[in-house]
This record gives C-alpha cells, sequence and structure tokens, in this order.
C-alpha cells in the first residue's frame, strides 16, 4: 500500500551552509525509489509517496542518501499525513485568529521529556507561550520566531538533546498538511 509522507530536513540552506538544492533533493528522494515527490521551499521540506518502510526506516534511508549526494550529514524527520493532520487540529492556539509568523510547531524524533521544560519560567516569556504535543512543541510568538526570546530558549541544545528537533511556521505546517493528503 502507497502512503504520502513529509520529510522534514533540519538546518539546511540556511546563511550558505549546507546547501541543498530542492531540485538535487527531488532527485535524491526518487532515487530512494519514492513517488510523486514535490519540495515546499528551500527550507527543507519534500512530500513524497512510499510503498514500504516506516517513519523511522525512511527518515534514516533519506539522511544516508543525503549525506551520501552531498557528502555531509543532514538529519531529517518522516512523518505522515495522519500524524501531521493530528498534530495541526490539536493546536492549543486559536491559529485561524493569529498570523502564521505568530505560530511554530517544532516537531522532535521522539516525545520530549516534560521534566526538560520544568526551569522555564513561563510567565517570564508572556505574551509567548509554548506547549508540547504529540513528538511536538507548539510555539506562539507573537512578534514572530527571529525576536523570540521563549524561542531562544527552546532552540537551546540541551533542550533538544538526543532528539532531532525541527521548526516549522504555520504556513508550512499547513502546507505539508496538503501536500501529503492522498
Amino acid at each position: 500500500m502507497t502512503k504520502t509522507y513529509a520529510a522534514l530536513l533540519r538546518g539546511i540552506n540556511v546563511g550558505g551552509r549546507a546547501k541543498v538544492p530542492m531540485a538535487e533533493l527531488r532527485t535524491v528522494l526518487t532515487g530512494l525509489g519514492h513517488g510523486e515527490v514535490v519540495t515546499y521551499l528551500q527550507s527543507g521540506n519534500a512530500a513524497f509517496t512510499a510503498s514500504a518502510g516506516d517513519e523511522d526506516s525512511l527518515a534514516d534511508g533519506l539522511s544516508k542518501a543525503i549525506e551520501k549526494h552531498f557528502g555531509f550529514p543532514v538529519a531529517c524527520l518522516v512523518r505522515d499525513h495522519a500524524y501531521l493532520e493530528a498534530v495541526a487540529e490539536a493546536c492549543p492556539f486559536p491559529a485561524a485568529d493569529l498570523e502564521p509568523k505568530q505560530l511554530h510547531i517544532t516537531y522532535f524524533s521522539e516525545q520530549p521529556d516534560p521534566a526538560r521544560y520544568e526551569e522555564i519560567v513561563k510567565s517570564e516569556f508572556l505574551p509567548e507561550e509554548f506547549r508540547l504535543g504529540d513528538r511536538c512543541l507548539y510555539l506562539y510568538a507573537p512578534d514572530g520566531l527571529g525576536r523570540s526570546k521563549l524561542g531562544e530558549i527552546l532552540s537551546r541544545p540541551r533542550m533538544n538533546k538526543g532528539m532531532i528537533a525541527t521548526t516549522r511556521n504555520w504556513n508550512t505546517v499547513t502546507k505539508l498538511v496538503e501536500l501529503t493528503r492522498d
């Protein structure tokens, strides 16, 4: 049975490093035997179909193929449509009332331990807020991620230690849901 997935690459095409042209990413995905490959933006988002594998094995295969093709490692997450849609629908913030730049989701390779976030004094960052979800974190940053003090704290390596973590704004979140719809 063929299923549609999204690939989320972490840390590519930022500041001139880890250059992964989207045309070449499509070639890599097609070379792995995946079908209906499309990319979105230049920041490492792709949708594809696969008839075999699970999210972890597909992500591992893609990471290895990218390193072989480009010569540097790239952490990847692969998520199916049902997961992406469920995460978007579970958003604890009023997404329809916010600008897309105000709302972000960080996708994780595993469920984060809530204890990692206990030291954050949430009241010090208001009106910014975050909530944990299913292998994700929702961040409301009214002034955008680039100015978010809370976002800076949440992205520190020790907060995400041992996990792949990659963040997308609400426009990208909803586009990935759309691109992976069967």
